[in-house]
């Protein structure tokens, strides 16, 4: 792994070096279509595969609005990761690690597993392809053993993009495509707990092996169909979470049902796409961890999206959205019905996370806008968008900043958020350098609540580069 300098102002000698390091890299081998791949120049044998990526993103905040958080932050976030294996044909094995570290970060940072995980094994599994089952049609795929998943739009479900680390899970996942189109899927497997979680710890960038819990399982299934009408496709999905306190480990002791279903429409040039997806949420949790108290779970969410795609030579498409996730109404009722967004992510809806990620899936209205361009189609793309916040229940939390006011007189609108992202791949499939930047202009809530820091806007920018190979 390169490691860069941990000042500021060794930043830019950080990414040119990087860069120019992935170049001679690339050198060493012919670019192909997709990129150079490092499996193609040590000569592997056939049946054997090798890939991986390596991820350097500076990124700074200037006016913070987490509750006891005040002034500017910076962090240089790393990741590394190595994918490898056998592939035998309808038989693959297969392993993937993980190295995510961070620097420049301090005592005032926010860090958590979600930056921080060194030298960690995030997949190791076993899978097997069935092509043609018991002589029909049917086409099944059996993944068992630690790895990472992806459900639908990924709202409730994902491997992680932007964030620094991933979530890994330890169980099975079976997945059957039939003749006429439909897809069914089922998997019931351990959510991998990430460490170490302490500030001291995360800040050294210390190792420590993650491991599953068989009191903390998750399982789902989902039946998914194309061509539906309005050329649509649609996904009909049951998810449970089943969490109990331990000794070593206190939780929310979340026993929580998830059903929902979403219908879209792929983006085409000359055509309106869309996306709906709904969800509704049941059972028993507390509000957080240190509570003992179980609450009857009721909770619910909406995603409505409509966009247009030009025929231009840039493929304009305008973007329209709207996210309704629910907040607890009433904090003395003995019910919860803030909206809980499982394992999913939130970047592509709400902009970027680390240690800005201003808004979740949680106690949330949030209509918006966005406009996307690909200015060179395999090189160069970009957005900007617009969104304005406001709590769906003004008595429940700002849930990343971990404000609350219980009586709801500090008002529920949460501010206006810009945010504008440019990616340039200038080796597609190898090298793509990405910046972005979110401004938050604070609404009534930030200003007024008990504990908010009340310092005004805040501003997010980041820079990366990604290898792959």
């Amino acid at each position: 792994m390169l490691i860069c300098a941990s000042k500021s102002w060794q930043m830019p000698l950080c990414f040119i070096v990087h860069s120019a390091f992935c170049v001679m890299l690339m050198t060493t081998g012919s670019v192909e279509a997709n990129g150079w791949r490092l499996a193609e120049t040590t000569g592997i044998p056939d049946g054997i595969f090798l890939s991986g990526s390596f991820r350097v993103r500076y990124e700074n905040l200037n006016g913070r609005y987490r509750s006891g958080r005040s002034g500017s932050d910076e962090v240089l976030a790393l990741r590394t990761l190595l994918h490898g294996g056998i592939d035998l044909g309808n038989v693959r094995i297969g392993a993937e690690i993980e190295d995510s570290r961070q620097e420049m970060g301090d005592s005032g940072t926010p860090l958590s597993a979600t930056l921080v995980n060194t030298a960690e094994l995030l997949q190791a599994y076993f899978q097997w392809t069935v092509d043609d089952m018991l002589g029909s049609r049917i086409k099944g795929v059996l993944k068992a053993g630690r790895q990472t998943m992806d459900l639908g739009n990924r709202r409730l479900l994902a491997r992680n993009r932007y964030r620094n680390t991933l979530n890994a899970f330890t169980g099975a996942d079976w997945q059957m495509t039939f003749g006429n189109g439909i897809q069914a899927r089922a998997f019931y497997v351990l959510p991998v707990v990430r460490t170490p979680g302490d500030s001291s710890s995360l800040n050294q960038n210390e190792v420590d092996i993650d491991e599953e819990d068989i009191n903390f399982r998750f399982w789902g299934i989902q039946a998914k169909m194309d061509n539906t009408a309005w050329d649509g496709s649609a996904e009909l999905y049951l998810l449970g979470l089943d969490e109990n306190d331990t000794d070593e480990r206190a939780t929310r002791n979340r026993k929580i049902y998830t059903g929902g279903f979403r219908f879209y429409r792929p983006r085409k040039a000359g055509q309106l796409d869309y996306q709906v997806e709904s969800m509704i949420q049941w059972g028993q949790s507390r509000t957080s961890t240190i509570s003992t108290t179980d609450l009857n779970h009721l909770a619910y969410f909406q995603h409505t999206e409509l966009g247009y795609t030009f025929e231009h030579a840039w493929n304009p498409r305008l973007l329209a959205q709207f996210d309704y996730a629910s907040g607890d109404d009433d904090p003395n009722d003995g019910k919860n019905n803030r909206f809980d967004t499982l394992f999913g992510a939130r970047r592509f809806d709400f902009g970027p996370t680390s240690i800005y990620g201003a808004f979740a899936r949680s106690n949330l209205i949030s209509p918006g806008i966005k406009l996307q361009v690909k200015p060179a189609a395999d090189t160069v793309s970009g957005f900007a968008g617009y969104r304005a916040n406001w709590l769906a229940s003004d008595r429940d939390s700002w849930t990343t900043a971990n404000v609350v006011d219980a009586s709801g007189l500090s008002g529920s609108f949460l501010g206006h958020q810009v945010e504008v992202r440019v990616r340039w791949d200038p080796a597609p499939g190898n090298l793509r350098l990405e910046t972005g930047m979110a401004h938050l202009f604070q609404g009534e809530f930030g200003r007024n609540a008990p504990d908010a820091v009340a310092e005004g806007d805040s501003t997010y920018y980041y820079v990366q580069s990604i290898f792959s190979f």
